[in-house]
């Protein structure tokens, strides 16, 4: 049955949810730690790998027992690292790269304690192996954990049910963005708000509960487990007088910042003078983020040219043969703080293009509502081959080594364009646009403008190098199936 079904449920049932999650989660990573040791213990004495020093094979009874051992150590570490945090769980990349560090430190620990004990005599590729294997196995559980709770969610199972105070501006569009993610695990059961009618349902199936000061009678009644707080629904008045209210209930209170817009471009909270005040990054990417970025740029950019040089004189010829005109064109495109470059695609169209959509009233209306055109005329045989395979974009890895673009990123726009970004605006240009990004993998062409927003932004909020690793990897199977392109 599934939990966010039965109404009204107590609050407790919000600590059976977590358990739900925390108790196979655990014994997925007990397994996979398992799973790791043992394979790292059967690469290294089973076979005849010429890297390792082939000595007498040590007893497997020997290294289970050790791996008996220190196994529950590194949970206890996992733990540490808040792996087992309802709140890190299932946040994408970050998780990963927490489950990597946690390893890391737990064979350091362990080699720490094996310098300790003579008796033990452990071999060096076995403990490189072991880090290696029991990362990438505790990595892979947990993303196939993940899919089959995102699965279970898309089916209303395990489901948080919340409630949100406020149904102005603010509190409509958090209820909007849970809702059309059912992978969050989030249902919004209602609003309260002091404008209270029992005819207003504000969103499909999140009705008005009442008001703001029947808050308690509310969570009783719906069983909501988690309240949120559009903080621009209230004044600072009513603001107190609330998380008074909800302060003799168990459960978890989140409040809107009122600034979504700024902050996704990064916030952090300092203390000055026991006054917590909040820093805004102007950039997202910030240190050693940039130079992880740029280097994966410069490395991945120049490989990939290198690789396919023969592909590029191909292409050209074959657009040369076909029609008449340039074999690259120029787009003006809008980059990094608002400044205005040229991005490099390989020609897809005819010459002619922009005088055919001027003439046509009926294709131009197309073209202004998305930027796009699916069954577009104008474009020529070899481009329309090239546009369903992505090669059209190839000549933009120039872009990335001059600095303009990025391998990874928000898609790029053109001017006309920033006024549909909206309020969005001021952070899609804290990164430079990428050649692929959410938006390519997520179904690129077949999703509404909404979406591609919703994505980049969500992209920007996100960033780091391994959310990047993650995208390119994706980007492989998009492109090859041709999702999305045309």
């Amino acid at each position: 049955m599934p939990l966010a079904d039965t109404s009204p449920v107590g609050v407790n049932v919000r600590w059976a949810r977590q358990l739900l999650l925390l108790v196979p989660l655990f014994l997925v990573d007990l397994i996979a730690v398992f799973i790791g040791f043992i394979l790292a213990y059967l690469i290294r004495f089973e076979t005849d790998v010429s890297l390792f020093y082939h000595h007498e094979v040590p007893p497997l009874e020997f290294y289970r027992s050790i791996i008996f051992w220190i196994a529950p150590g590194w949970l206890i570490i996992f733990l540490a690292f808040g792996l087992y945090d309802i709140k890190n769980i299932f946040s994408g990349m970050r998780e990963y790269a927490w489950v990597f560090n946690a390893c890391t430190l737990s064979m350091m620990l362990t080699i720490f304690l094996i310098f300790f004990e003579p008796d033990w005599q452990i071999a060096r590729g076995w403990m490189l192996l072991s880090w290696l294997l029991v990362s990438s196995s505790v990595a892979l559980g947990r993303f196939g954990f993940r899919r089959v709770v995102h699965r279970l969610r898309s089916r209303g199972h395990l489901m948080m049910r919340v409630l949100i105070i406020g149904a102005n501006e603010e509190g409509l569009a958090i209820a909007h963005q849970l809702q059309t993610n059912a992978r969050a695990g989030v249902k919004v059961v209602g609003f309260a708000d002091d404008l209270f009618n029992l005819s207003n349902e504000p969103l499909a199936n999140a009705p008005l509960l009442g008001p703001v000061d029947s808050v308690l009678g509310l969570v009783e009644q719906h069983g909501i487990q988690e309240v949120i707080v559009a903080s621009t629904a209230l004044s600072r008045e009513k603001l107190l007088n609330l998380f008074q209210t909800l302060d003799v209930v168990d459960i978890p209170v989140r409040m809107s910042s009122g600034l979504y817009e700024v902050l996704t471009t990064g916030v952090q909270v300092h203390e000055v003078a026991n006054v917590p005040l909040m820093s805004i990054n102007k950039v997202r990417l910030t240190g050693g983020d940039v130079i992880l970025k740029r280097m994966l740029d410069l490395c991945g950019s120049i490989a990939v040219m290198v690789i396919l040089l023969p592909l590029f004189v191909i292409i050209s010829l074959a657009i040369k043969l076909d029609s008449r005109g340039p074999v690259i064109y120029r787009r003006r495109v809008v980059g990094v703080g608002g400044k205005l470059f040229d991005a490099f695609k390989f020609r897809t169209m005819c010459v002619d293009a922009d005088e055919r959509l001027a003439r046509d009233a009926s294709l131009r209306r197309q073209f202004e509502q998305n930027h796009k055109l699916k069954d577009d005329p104008r474009v020529t045989r070899v481009g329309r081959f090239l546009r369903k395979t992505s090669l059209d974009e190839l000549p933009q890895l120039f872009n990335v080594l001059l600095g303009q673009m990025s391998l990874v990123g928000p898609r790029m726009i053109t001017d006309p364009e920033r006024s549909m970004y909206g309020k969005w605006s001021m952070n899609l240009f804290t990164v430079k646009p990428g050649m692929t990004g959410l938006w390519q993998v997520s179904g690129r062409s077949n999703l509404s403008y909404e979406e591609r927003v919703r994505l980049d932004m969500h992209y920007i909020r996100n960033y780091s190098i391994w959310f990047d690793l993650y995208i390119l990897w994706l980007t492989i199977p998009a492109v090859l199936q041709k999702r999305g392109a045309y």
